[in-house]
C-alpha cells in the first residue's frame, strides 16, 4: 500500500510539473576580503559575500541562472559551474583564458545560463589561480516535479569537505610555482568551513547536525578540498549512496563514502542509533605523494534529547592508503537506468582516444638548462601531461580559447592534441619513474576537435613517472558514462570485456586509479572549448590539460551563440 501510494503521488507530480514553467534565479555575488580566524590565527581570505563556504544556490531543473559578479577583490577571478553542462551557454563556463577572460579587480561579469536535464547535487568555485580554497559553495538543482526516485528524506544537509591553509593560499602557490617545487600542503580538513575539535583553538568551530530519532536524512557531500581525495565515514552509521554529480544511481548501502576533487555524493542515512552524538569524520585517501594533509576533520551528528555529557563515538577512517577501500567504493556505483535523465550508452564510436596522464619534470630554467636547480625531483621543476604534451593556459595571447574559436582567430591554440601518446611503453611499471628519456615533454596549449553529435571514447591511462597517483579528471560541459576501470595497463582485449553497457555510472569527475586506468564514452552534443584537466589543484598550472573543441552543428539553433556584451576582455 505504501509503494501504492508512493506511486500515486509521484505520477500526480510529474503531470504537475509538466505545467509548470521554469524561472529565472538571480543572485548577486560580491567577491570580497574577509578576516576570520581558523587554528588560533586571523587570515584574511577572499569570499562571495562575505562568507566561507560561499552562498548556496538552489534551483530547480529547467530554471535560468541569473549572477551578477562584481569583483570587489584584489585577484582576478572566474567563477565555475561545476558539472552544469552548459548547453548552448559556454560563455558562462568559467575557466580562465579557457571560456573566458578573467575579471579584474573593480569590474564585473553576468553569468546566465539554463540548468537543463540535471538534478542533484554540484557546486560553483573559482577558476583562477589557487582562489577556489575559499570562492565555493553548493549548487542544487531540485526536481521540477518536487519528487525523487526514492522517498523524500525528512531533511537534507549539504556537507561541503574542505581544506584550510594557514597562511595566503594564493602566496603559497606562487612560491611553489617559483621555485619549481610542490605540492601545496593545507594545515587541515573541513567540514563546512570548520576544522573540528582535534585542532588547536577549534572546540568551538566544529560542525554541529541536530537531527531526530528515526528520520532519513539526505547529505549532499562535495568535496572542495584542493588536492586531497577524502574517505568519509559517521560512527554507527551506514548510507544509502542515491546520486553522484547530478545522476541518480541504483542504491549502494556503504558505511564510507569516498570522493575525490571536484566530485559530488548524495547518500541517505537513517538515525537509527540510540540517542546520544556521533562524529561525522573524513580523512584523506593519498598514494604517491611524499608530503600531504594527513589530518582528520570532524563534525558532530546530535540526537534530539540526547543525554547533554554524552561524549561523540567516533568512526574508524581507513589508513591513508587504502586503495582497496578507495576502488571498491568508486568502482560498485551504477547508474539507476529510467531515473529522471537517465542517457542509455551510445553504441557506435566515431572518435577513440587513449590519453596517459600522469607527472612530469621540466628544466628549471629553459634558458639556462645546464645550471639552474629547482625544488622538483633530480633539480628540476615540476611538471605534468597528457599525451605527452604538457599544457600551458593561454593567457596574454589577447582572447580566450572560446573567443578564438568563435571568431576563427589564429595564434591562441592549436587544434591537434594527439589521440595517442608519441610512444608506447610500460606505464604504470614503477621502474621507469625517473626514466629522464620519457620525464620530459614539451609545453603547448592543444585541443582535440571533434565533430558536433559524435561519440568519444576514451582510455585514461595513469603512468608511473616520478609516482603513481590517483588522477581525478573533470570533462566540463558533460556528463560521461564510466564504463570500465582497473589497474596496470589497459589491455584493449581484456579488458573491454568487462565495460559495462547497460547501467555504468554517470559522471563529471573520473577518478582514474592509482597505477591504473578507466574507460568513459559521451557524446559531443555542445559546440565550443571544454576544458579538460585533473582536479588536483597542483596539477593543473603543471600542464595536466588539456581541451575539447567541439563543432558547431548544421543549425544556428545547435551552434554556439554570440558571447554576452559585457564579456570581460584580455
Amino acid at each position: 500500500m505504501k509503494l501504492f501510494r508512493f506511486l500515486l503521488a509521484w505520477t500526480f507530480a510529474l503531470l504537475a510539473s509538466s505545467f509548470a514553467s521554469a524561472a529565472a534565479v538571480e543572485r548577486t555575488f560580491k567577491v570580497q576580503n574577509k578576516t576570520i580566524k581558523r587554528l588560533c590565527n586571523e587570515r584574511v581570505i577572499v569570499t562571495v559575500n562575505g562568507r566561507f563556504p560561499g552562498p548556496k544556490i538552489n534551483v530547480r531543473e529547467g530554471d535560468t541562472i541569473i549572477v551578477h559578479l562584481f569583483n570587489q577583490g584584489p585577484y582576478n577571478i572566474t567563477i565555475h559551474w561545476h558539472g552544469v553542462f552548459q548547453l548552448f551557454s559556454g560563455w558562462a563556463d568559467g575557466p580562465e583564458y579557457v571560456t573566458q577572460c578573467t575579471i579584474s579587480p573593480g569590474n564585473k561579469y553576468t553569468y546566465k545560463f539554463n540548468v537543463t536535464q540535471q538534478e542533484g547535487t554540484l557546486w560553483w568555485h573559482a577558476h583562477a589561480s589557487v582562489l577556489r580554497a575559499t570562492i565555493h559553495g553548493a549548487f542544487i538543482i531540485h526536481p521540477r516535479s518536487g519528487l525523487f526516485p526514492f522517498p523524500k528524506p525528512y531533511k537534507q544537509f549539504p556537507i561541503i569537505l574542505g581544506d584550510w591553509y594557514d597562511s595566503n593560499v594564493v602566496d603559497v602557490e606562487t612560491q611553489a610555482l617559483a621555485t619549481g617545487g610542490g605540492p601545496n600542503v593545507s594545515n587541515a580538513f573541513t567540514i563546512n568551513g570548520l576544522p573540528g575539535d582535534l585542532f588547536n583553538c577549534s572546540k568551538s568551530q566544529t560542525f554541529k547536525m541536530k537531527v531526530n530519532q528515526g528520520k532519513t536524512y539526505m547529505l549532499r557531500i562535495i568535496n572542495a578540498a584542493l588536492n586531497n581525495q577524502l574517505f568519509f565515514k559517521i560512527a554507527n552509521h551506514t548510507f544509502k549512496v542515491v546520486a553522484v554529480d547530478a545522476a541518480y544511481t541504483d542504491h549502494y548501502i556503504t558505511d564510507i563514502i569516498v570522493i575525490a576533487p571536484g566530485q559530488t555524493v548524495d547518500a541517505l542515512f537513517t538515525t537509527n542509533q540510540r540517542l546520544g552524538s556521533y562524529y561525522m569524520a573524513a580523512s584523506p585517501y593519498s598514494l604517491g605523494v611524499p608530503i600531504f594533509d594527513n589530518t582528520t576533520t570532524r563534525g558532530i551528528i546530535v540526537y534530539d534529547h540526547a543525554p547533554r555529557l554524552s561524549h561523540p563515538l567516533m568512526p574508524t577512517l581507513p589508513p591513508f592508503n587504502d586503495t582497496a577501500t578507495a576502488h571498491k567504493f568508486y568502482s560498485n556505483i551504477t547508474g539507476k537506468v529510467g531515473a529522471p535523465h537517465w542517457i542509455p550508452v551510445p553504441s557506435k564510436v566515431d572518435e577513440h582516444m587513449f590519453i596517459t596522464i600522469g607527472l612530469n619534470l621540466e628544466p628549471c630554467d629553459p634558458k639556462n638548462a645546464t645550471n639552474a636547480t629547482c625544488q622538483g625531483p633530480l633539480g628540476r621543476r615540476f611538471s605534468s601531461s597528457m599525451n605527452n604534451e604538457s599544457f600551458v593556459i593561454p593567457k596574454g595571447r589577447g582572447f580566450s580559447m572560446l573567443e578564438a574559436f568563435f571568431k576563427n582567430v589564429s595564434g591562441v591554440y592549436k587544434a591537434d592534441f594527439p589521440n595517442n601518446p608519441p610512444v608506447m611503453f610500460d606505464f604504470t611499471n614503477p621502474n621507469i619513474s625517473f626514466n629522464t628519456n620519457l620525464l620530459f615533454a614539451p609545453k603547448s596549449t592543444k585541443a582535440k576537435k571533434l565533430k558536433f553529435n559524435s561519440t568519444v571514447e576514451v582510455v585514461f591511462q595513469n603512468t608511473a613517472f616520478i609516482a603513481v597517483q590517483n588522477h581525478p579528471i573533470h570533462i566540463h560541459g558533460f556528463s560521461f558514462h564510466v564504463l570500465a576501470q582497473g589497474f596496470g595497463n589497459f589491455n584493449s582485449t581484456a579488458d573491454s570485456t568487462k565495460f559495462n553497457l547497460v547501467n555504468p555510472q554517470l559522471r563529471n569527475t573520473i577518478a582514474v586509479p592509482v597505477g591504473g586506468w578507466a574507460v568513459i564514452r559521451f557524446r559531443a552534443n555542445n559546440p565550443g572549448v571544454w576544458f579538460v584537466h585533473c582536479h588536483v589543484e597542483d596539477h593543473v598550472p603543471w600542464g595536466l590539460d588539456m581541451a575539447f573543441e567541439v563543432e558547431n552543428g548544421p543549425t544556428s539553433s545547435t551552434s554556439l551563440p554570440p558571447p554576452p556584451a559585457d564579456l570581460p576582455k584580455c
